[in-house]
């Protein structure tokens, strides 16, 4: 029996004129990411986009993983195929719902006919396909309140459809409508939840790390790698440049008084990862702040920060807290990656007592100790492209 995936779009059916770029982006997106996986055929009918699986083998339950995935659909539903007549779409019914209907103990049926010319109304699909269910397993009952399972009949253009079940969708809109983003990355939870966040929102990604070999270990560097694989599955492919961060440190270390190691750290962060974001044609920068988490990530901290910034610097993160960020680590199975013990670059000489009501004149001082935009360029021409 053929069986097929069922698409329902999310935001981008609100978004008028440009909606079918919209569409466009995402029926690419999954043709890209189920190539992987097989041969599937994609196509875009009646506010729908259907995946049909061209290998008789093909895994389905692959492919649902991969689609659950894909920033831009709202909801999605594994559905059997049937011709357009009704005792094929209640033998196909009977056949398809087995296993569901041996766990269920009550259902009804809904139909929706796209296909007008269809000689049967929605209510008399309903009632055919029911009645016949309904004989077929006499104890599961009919309630149309409150059942345990809802029977969909779809009667669209080239055939019917029945499914029983809505999965949730990733959400969000097709990475690459939103522009394109450079986020900065840590081993730790909370950055690679930012970079989700802002794939969500259709930010195409690429990702900058600073590594400080021999305070930072190669482990760290692959714990980070690993991080942003997981990502990727909701990304899709993404590029990581790994910068050389231990001069600059070392100098920080060297000259600048301790309590300014961290707000002067990330202000060089930020100036490198402009330049990398504007190589690679990025209009923003992201990291994984939220307030008050941290010393560095004060009010005052960041906006000492920011003053190096001539891009805008997205934190979606921002009001969130601990818990709240964890959870969405979970979600997108970056946790335990995260927590294991391979330490980056911002644990590296961690003032004991930070300041967290810099003052920028102050910052400025303790930062002209250094001649660092030499530093800065060779860390930019070091940086070490991996792609992912």
């Amino acid at each position: 029996m053929k069986e097929v995936i069922l698409i329902k779009l999310g935001e981008i059916v609100l978004k008028g004129l440009n909606r079918k770029n919209f569409e466009d982006r995402l029926i690419k997106s999954l043709r890209r990411r189920l190539h992987k996986l097989g041969s599937y055929q994609v196509r875009a009918s009646q506010s729908t986009i259907t995946v049909t699986p061209m290998d008789d083998d093909a895994d389905m339950d692959e492919a649902a993983d991969c689609v659950s995935k894909v920033f831009g659909i709202a909801a999605f539903s594994r559905a059997c195929v049937a011709e357009k007549d009704i005792e094929s779409i209640k033998q196909a019914a009977g056949i398809y719902l087995r296993e569901r209907f041996e766990e269920a103990k009550s259902f009804k049926v809904e139909s929706k006919r796209s296909d007008k010319k269809f000689p049967l109304t929605s209510p008399e699909i309903s009632r055919e396909v029911g009645t016949y269910l309904a004989d077929m397993y006499p104890d599961v009952a009919v309630d149309v309140h409150n059942p345990d399972a809802v029977v969909t009949v779809e009667i669209r253009d080239t055939a019917a459809y029945i499914h029983c079940g809505v999965i949730r969708g990733a959400g969000g809109i097709p990475v690459g409508t939103g522009g394109k983003a450079a986020i900065l990355i840590s081993g730790g939870i909370d950055s690679p939840v930012a970079a989700y966040m802002m794939a969500k929102r259709g930010v195409e990604l690429t990702a900058i790390h600073f590594a400080s070999p021999p305070y930072t270990s190669v482990r760290a560097e692959e714990k980070v790698a690993e991080l942003l694989r997981r990502v990727s599955a909701y990304s899709g492919r993404l590029n990581m440049y790994t910068v050389p961060f231990t001069k600059l440190q070392e100098e920080i270390r060297d000259k600048c008084h301790e309590e300014y190691f961290t707000i002067i750290m990330r202000r060089f962060m930020m100036m490198i990862a402009q330049q990398i974001a504007a190589q690679n044609e990025c209009q923003a920068l992201i990291t994984g702040e939220s307030l008050g988490q941290v010393a560095s990530q004060t009010i005052g901290a960041i906006a000492c920060t920011d003053e190096v910034c001539t891009m805008p610097v997205f934190r979606p993160l921002i009001g969130m807290d601990k818990e709240e960020i964890i959870e969405i680590s979970r979600k997108i199975d970056t946790f335990e990656v995260s927590i294991q013990p391979y330490e980056d670059c911002c644990t590296v000489f961690t003032p004991k007592h930070p300041r967290t009501r810099p003052v920028l004149k102050n910052v400025i001082a303790e930062q002209k100790k250094i001649d660092y935009l030499p530093l800065i360029e060779e860390a930019v021409k070091n940086a070490r492209l991996t792609e992912l």
